[in-house]
């Protein structure tokens, strides 16, 4: 089979400015529920924050969704006290499988270089700094993209809950939901699962729960939102909440394995021996219960990945692409990004 990365850099990505002089940056942040856009004056050294609702196209439509996006963007740049012309460079990042019909329709509404581009992306500028490196994300799903010190990028996972989604909130739901149902007609073996199951969803019995599932149907959000059980038994001692992130570990520890082989971050003829690996998403709250196993797996392929948990806010990563494309990335560092982003989001908490 020939293989193509899944998600590719726009060519202002993939070949950025070697420099720029740009005060004025934009990144957006669009999701299923929310939209942050932020413009980031790089003189001042000030955030200026904007919210709006849901941008990904699956959830509200292509039309709906740029919509938010934009109208989200302009709030932002006008808080910043600046015309559009100012900005010296701007990345949307948005959730979504697909993104051609809002990149077309962002392209015909803004004519002056904004660049669109999927949240895993967005996810890995966040994770690496837009260097060589990974982001696995688990919050209600899973996916894991890398680029490589050449540029290469690839993408792992993110094949949605029906076929994918290993290691994700949502997986760990249903798998503690199953582990319950086996505990039920003794073909597994018992766990404190099966009491949380019923007191959670508010079910009379196990079977009824099995019932609701599928009547109802019980939302993804719905069933994610379950995991916080899982990890409040696994850190009680519960084995098969335990083993469930053991496994977890394993099947997302595959996906940033064939990430790190297929950039070549992992040979030492064609990357550094050391690279970040950023986790991001809800889902490594668990803490070390999570984290733990799954940095094991990956320092099986690579010994010397720096594997760590992310703190950064999402709409970081596209300000630092937006830096990125304009040749300012020298000029501001992630660690004093996510402390301007963490003022500014407290502001206006």
């Amino acid at each position: 089979m020939k293989r193509q990365s899944l998600v590719k850099l726009p060519p202002a990505l993939a070949q950025p400015r070697s420099s720029g002089n740009a005060r004025y940056l934009l990144g957006v942040d669009g999701g299923a529920t929310k939209t942050l856009a932020a413009v980031l004056d790089l003189d001042a050294r000030v955030l200026h924050l904007a919210h709006g609702g849901p941008s990904n196209q699956d959830a509200v439509g292509p039309r709906a969704a740029v919509a938010a996006l934009l109208q989200t963007a302009d709030e932002a740049i006008e808080r910043a006290g600046i015309d559009q012309d100012a900005l010296g460079g701007a990345v949307l990042a948005i959730a979504g499988v697909d993104t051609a019909a809002v990149v077309r329709q962002v392209d015909v509404a803004r004519r002056d270089g904004w660049i669109v581009v999927n949240d895993v992306v967005g996810a890995w500028a966040t994770a690496t700094g837009a260097g060589p490196g990974v982001a696995a994300i688990s919050g209600t799903g899973s996916n894991v993209f890398g680029v490589g010190s050449d540029g290469r990028p690839w993408q792992a996972g993110g094949w949605g809950h029906l076929l994918g989604d290993q290691g994700s909130g949502y997986w760990l739901g249903v798998e503690s939901i199953r582990a319950a149902l086996r505990d039920r007609d003794a073909s597994g073996p018992p766990t404190a699962l099966s009491d949380a199951a019923q007191a959670f969803f508010n079910a009379p019995s196990v079977e009824a729960l099995a019932a609701q599932v599928y009547s109802r149907p019980l939302t993804k959000g719905e069933i994610a939102a379950f995991a916080t059980e899982t990890n409040r038994l696994a850190d009680a001692g519960d084995a098969v909440a335990r083993e469930l992130y053991e496994r977890g570990a394993r099947e997302l520890g595959m996906q940033i394995a064939a990430v790190i082989r297929e950039t070549g971050l992992g040979s030492i003829a064609e990357g550094p021996a050391s690279f970040p690996v950023g986790l991001i998403g809800s889902a490594f709250k668990a803490g070390a219960v999570f984290v733990e196993p799954l940095s094991r797996e990956v320092h099986e392929v690579a010994p010397d990945a720096v594997v760590s948990v992310v703190a950064m806010a999402p709409v970081g990563g596209s300000l630092l692409l937006a830096a990125r494309a304009c040749g300012c990335g020298e000029r501001i560092a992630t660690a004093e990004l996510s402390g301007l982003i963490d003022v500014a989001l407290q502001a206006r908490a």
